[in-house]
């Protein structure tokens, strides 16, 4: 029996195989099908899912492509990772690290410790290349994972891998179970492509879920293949939730509808599943929301399919699921209720512009609050406004504001109960402070203007704020501003009207870069250690090259990189120290572009070790020193 089923419905999907004749423009179509189906709650008497409607034929779908897709053959959707295929190779017995006696006294048991996934919401874990729980460590790497045994840190080596033959993107760990993603591309499709015609290539997000309770010997258990291309996902207790977009066309007169495989069997997504709204969209994707049961894979995996625009951003709290797409000059917000592994569409609501990504969007106390950049340009010159709205529990808009910054546009977003801090930019940073604690009335507490732009905001308590971004210098002729180095502030908003940048530091010049930047996975922060740690590739300006006066927009030459450990409180942010993993002349060797085998990606810390994570090494160090502990290769 196939695995997966509707949360709302009575579906028969059928196993089916093709045999494709090409005469001319024509195809025929031999489908075999078992009677696959699961007692579940039906569809009502109208075919409605909250706001959506549910299409009663192919022959629906088909007129609905045509008249509501602007181009029904070309495929819209996201895109990440490579092919996948299905090799296990456990290696066990591998070489540990020879190490000191006298490093055991800093290498007693886990204590729980250590440092989890920078995640937007509490209790809903994001994917990433890097886990770890508090005793062993686990990278994705690309063809690999490596399960390191990392404390105590005097036995740490590395004790498997699991050797996949195409690259794995990101992984979860959940008690004893890996999970890890990845893309096929590699094995046809059970519809043969005819070659008379041209229709998209279509990749299958892979998930694999593997028993690791002997964390030296991971037994595969089971997997899961979905046509079409990864967007997100979340794992919320021992559920993952994932978001699949394929996109919708044609093939002649027949729509191309999404498979789902469990190892060798298929089952086609069948018309009558799909859900849809009237609207009408030039992108339209088949959007599957996915749930599996990644501690007991017996349970039947859930899906259900809507078509619908193609997706720009994601915001899971710990019962609901919003969905982002573009809608002209529009963003239309559908609502997915999740719990348990059961899925169901609550409503959908729709606020001009759009959104930057997963921050600009929060839920408290049953409200989702979205920030919104809105406008264009017009002969060269932006009309761009930004915006905050909050809508009810039914996606109606119930409060707004607007116009804020114009000209500019929204670079990061951070809510925090009732309060929302928000950062354009365009010469120079607003920052802005927006209280929400009225719903239908949200209004600016406080404002403040610096130089350069914050990426990223992270809060450190309650009434400080961490940003991370570029530093700039406003241009002499033109209206915008060249970015330089690498900038941390701290923002103190004890008093809401006048926000103060009180600490900030600013790591190399123009041409500095980090991960952390746009992905707030590279972030590793504690508050109780007064920590912050950076992966920083960090360029540097020879003024003397310049007679001294060293022009805006002259970039560096690299002199480092590796992990920035800061010391941060409310009052100052302080450079400790630096770890890198580089050998040799690679900075030199660089150039314009940097790549190296050694540059570090990661951190975390496990207790008071902070482990650094590179594609060939994992490094060991003493906190309170940084003195080096241990060195794992990874072959």
């Amino acid at each position: 029996m196939f695995p997966f089923r509707s949360s709302h419905a009575t579906v028969r999907l059928a196993v089916y195989v093709i045999i494709g004749v090409i005469c001319g423009a024509t195809i025929t179509s031999a489908i075999s099908s078992i009677g696959i189906s699961w007692s579940v709650p039906p569809h009502s008497a109208a075919g409605t899912f909250g706001d959506l409607l549910r299409f009663k034929s192919e022959s629906q779908l088909r007129e609905y492509l045509k008249t509501k897709a602007s181009n029904p053959y070309i495929m819209y959707g996201g895109f990440w990772g490579l092919p996948f295929g299905a090799l296990l190779k456990s290696q066990t017995n591998l070489p540990s690290i020879a190490v000191d006696d006298a490093l055991r006294a800093a290498s007693e048991a886990a204590t729980g410790d250590f440092s989890r996934t920078n995640v937007q919401v509490e209790g809903v874990d994001e994917a990433d290349i890097i886990k770890t729980d508090g005793k062993f460590i686990y990278y994705a790497q690309g063809q690999t994972v490596y399960i390191v045994l990392a404390y105590p840190v005097a036995e740490a080596k590395l004790v498997s891998k699991i050797n996949i033959e195409q690259s794995v993107s990101e992984i979860y760990i959940y008690n004893d179970k890996l999970v890890l993603f990845t893309i096929d591309n590699g094995s046809p499709s059970p519809i043969p492509k005819m070659p008379s015609i041209i229709i998209p290539q279509t990749y299958k997000t892979v998930i694999k879920i593997y028993d690791i309770s002997n964390r030296e010997n991971p037994k595969f258990e089971k997997d899961f293949k979905i046509e079409g291309n990864y967007v997100s996902s979340r794992l919320i207790g021992e559920y993952l939730y994932m978001v699949i977009q394929k996109g919708a066309w044609l093939n002649g007169e027949n729509p191309e509808l999404p498979v789902v495989e469990d190892g060798s069997t298929y089952a086609k997504v069948q018309p009558t599943d799909i859900y849809y709204s009237n609207s009408t969209d030039s992108g339209y994707s088949y959007t599957m929301i996915v749930s599996i049961n990644v501690q007991n894979t017996a349970v039947p995996a859930t899906m259900e399919t809507f078509l619908l625009g193609f997706s720009t951003a994601v915001y899971v709290s710990t019962e609901n699921l919003y969905l982002v797409v573009r809608d002209g000059s529009d963003a239309e917000i559908h609502k997915i209720n999740l719990v348990d592994g059961v899925i169901k569409y609550i409503a959908e609501g729709k606020v001009p512009g759009w959104v930057l990504n997963q921050f600009s969007m929060d839920e408290s106390n049953g409200y989702f609050r979205i920030a919104t950049t809105a406008g264009k340009l017009v002969k060269g010159v932006s009309t761009s406004t930004n915006n905050l709205y909050i809508l009810d529990e039914t996606m109606k808009t119930v409060g707004k504001l607007e116009d804020l910054a114009l000209g500019e546009s929204i670079y990061s977003t951070r809510f925090m109960g009732n309060r929302c801090y928000l950062v354009t930019f365009k010469k120079v940073d607003p920052f802005f402070v927006i209280d929400l604690s009225n719903p239908k009335a949200p209004m600016i507490l406080g404002k403040l203007k610096i130089p350069g732009y914050n990426n990223y905001l992270h809060p450190y308590d309650e009434n400080h704020i961490i940003g991370i971004g570029k530093e700039t210098v406003e241009s002499e002729t033109g209206d915008f501003a060249w970015y330089q180095g690498i900038k941390i502030s701290l923002f103190d908003v004890s008093d809401i009207a006048n926000p103060k940048e009180v600490a900030k530091i600013e790591i190399g010049d123009r041409g500095s870069d980090s991960p952390a930047l746009s992905n707030h996975k590279a972030f590793l922060f504690s508050q109780e250690k007064n920590l912050l740690i950076l992966p920083i590739l960090e360029a540097k300006i020879d003024p003397s090259k310049y007679g001294g006066i060293v022009p805006a927009n002259v970039y560096g030459d690299f002199i480092y990189q590796g992990a920035y450990i800061f010391n941060i409180n409310t009052s100052k942010i302080s450079l400790e120290g630096r770890i890198t993993h580089i050998q040799g002349d690679e900075l030199t060797k660089s150039g314009y572009w940097f790549n190296s085998e050694y540059e570090i990606e990661r951190s975390i810390y496990i207790g008071e070790i902070i482990y650094t994570i590179s594609s060939k090494l994992i490094k060991a160090n003493n906190l309170s020193d940084l003195k080096e502990l241990a060195s794992i290769e990874l072959h």
